[in-house]
């Protein structure tokens, strides 16, 4: 077993994790960078030190406090890093320190980011999905998981049936139902995953949001006003579909089987 390569990958992941909890907090916010100023207490402003900034174990040394004026510190920030931490771990043992591993890590870190800010902020920022599209594509050229054909159509058909869905539900309603950012987003995961993926992404995303959309109305009891965003579940589902693609056509092709 390659015990170093499963730890770096888990460390390393827990590490890119630290800066993506910056991502998720300043990004949203056009006045702030996500490069400067250093990490520090978003109530006292007090620098952190660099032992502070240790992913987790600062966390836990702290008891989730700060350690000048003792407010305390979101549990977001270990559960991003662990969260980081374990994505690249899971990787890794599929893939290898291989190419398709550094490209896949950066689509897992956006995806991410997207759904701790989609959560908090109902955005999904273009300087994530834009680019991502772009580097989805471009990757394509140099994995075999996925041809430039395959990401191609995956750009056109995920965003183009988003925006089919989104505007029927406002001919309908003459409601937004759905943003821009969640059909850039689908661009975004056909891109990295191609067109093949998008039937189960879709599916699963809408099983899962329909579940926890009732479950919020019935909580909220909004009735039909009630919003959640859905890039969290897009997000996820893609999530799934990377890590267990091979698991989910053998179940549909039984399906198709038992129905035959």
């Amino acid at each position: 077993m390659d015990t170093m390569g499963y730890i770096f990958s888990f460390l390393f992941g827990t590490v890119v994790g630290s800066f993506l909890n910056v991502v998720i907090l300043r990004l949203p916010d056009d006045e702030q960078s996500i490069v400067f100023p250093g990490s520090h207490c978003p109530k006292c402003g007090s620098e952190l030190h660099w032992y502070e900034n240790i992913p987790i174990f600062s966390y836990l040394a702290l008891r989730g406090r700060c350690r000048s004026c003792r407010t305390k510190i979101s549990a977001q920030y270990p559960v991003v890093e662990l969260c980081m931490g374990l994505l690249s771990l899971a990787l890794y043992n599929k893939s290898g320190l291989t190419l398709p591993f550094m490209f896949y890590f950066v689509f897992l870190a956006a995806l991410l980011v997207i759904i701790f800010i989609d959560i908090q902020h109902q955005i999904i920022p273009d300087v994530i999905s834009l680019p991502g599209i772009i580097i989805g594509f471009a990757a394509s050229f140099f994995v075999p998981q996925v041809s430039w054909q395959q990401s191609g159509l995956g750009i056109l058909i995920g965003g183009g049936i988003l925006y089919a869905i989104a505007f029927g539900y406002y001919l309908f309603t003459k409601r937004d139902g759905m943003g821009g950012g969640d059909i850039k987003l689908l661009a975004m995961i056909g891109a990295f995953l191609g067109w093949q993926s998008l039937l189960y992404v879709i599916f699963a995303s809408s099983l899962t949001g329909s579940i926890v959309g009732i479950a919020a109305m019935v909580k909220q009891g909004k009735g039909g006003r009630t919003r959640i965003p859905f890039g969290p579940f897009l997000a996820l589902s893609a999530m799934s579909y990377l890590f267990f693609q091979e698991t989910i056509f053998k179940i549909w092709n039984l399906y198709i089987t038992a129905m035959s």
